[in-house]
């Protein structure tokens, strides 16, 4: 009879600890890392690299790309919205849903697209007696100096209105050129990759100053990018390639080695 009795209670005991064993042993769960939110365009999406998620979007965006790199590199939970062909207006339109007031980080690319960079470098590459490359640069330069920094300051502005507390820092964009052409295809001078270095040069001030007007960083690839732009013998950014979509953007080297190690101490 004690035996009986001593075997239900035995019994009832583990039923009644199994929970709590379990709970014990079960491993615990792996926290979310900070909110990060990619914005911007083809180059933070990661056009240049060559491979793409499939998404069901257009956007190109890459597993090689430098919000990938650093999601990874620091355990944050990534919002990959950066989409190939970006402005300001869709960036606002389509990419500012992403952040909110638990959003701790935000890197954005943008304005290249406004200024139709794509489209210079298009005329400048042509032939000299069919291109107007100084017309082209000349409009370019004009936007930039005069209705850009406007835009600047209403994307600025609404991404602090969603993303209240965030890091936010604003990525520049590399000189594409170091002054001889090696492309079969393309007919760059001197003076002309010189005046489209400018032109980057001129887009990254306006977009240091409206980011500092916002109190948000700046991270300036020029120096990083140095010895490594088109035809240099390391190259970080593609020349005239095949899909013509890849051209004149980092491919996996210029996120990896480029972008990557100038956004990460800025990032924290």
């Amino acid at each position: 009879m004690l035996t009986r009795r001593l075997v239900g209670a035995v019994a009832g005991l583990v039923v009644a600890l199994a929970p709590a064993v379990a709970l014990a042993t079960a491993p615990p769960s792996q926290a979310a890392g900070p909110s990060y939110v990619a914005l911007g365009d083809s180059y933070s999406s990661g056009v240049g690299t060559r491979t793409y998620i499939s998404d069901g979007t257009s956007c190109q965006r890459s597993n090689a790309a430098f919000p990938k790199l650093l999601a990874a590199q620091k355990g944050y939970t990534l919002n990959f919205k950066a989409c190939s062909g970006a402005t300001t207006t869709t960036v606002t339109n389509t990419q500012l849903s992403a952040l909110s007031s638990t959003t701790r980080y935000v890197t954005l690319s943008v304005g290249g697209n406004d200024a139709g960079f794509a489209n210079v470098i298009t005329e400048c590459a042509k032939p000299g007696w069919s291109s107007n490359c100084n017309g082209a640069v000349d409009t370019a330069q004009s936007f930039i100096n005069n209705t850009l920094p406007g835009r600047l300051s209403t994307l600025f502005s609404s991404i602090r209105s969603r993303a209240t507390t965030a890091k936010v820092v604003i990525v520049g964009y590399p000189r594409i050129f170091n002054g001889e052409d090696c492309n079969a295809g393309t007919f760059f001078s001197p003076d002309e990759e010189t005046r489209l270095n400018a032109t980057a040069d001129l887009l990254n001030s306006k977009l240091s100053s409206a980011a500092a007007a916002r109190g948000y960083s700046f991270a300036n690839p020029t120096t990083r990018f140095i010895g490594h732009a088109v035809c240099d013998d390391t190259e970080w950014i593609n020349g005239l390639s095949n899909p013509v979509s890849e051209s004149y953007h980092p491919n996996t080297t210029g996120h990896a080695s480029g972008y990557t190690p100038l956004l990460s101490p800025l990032l924290v």
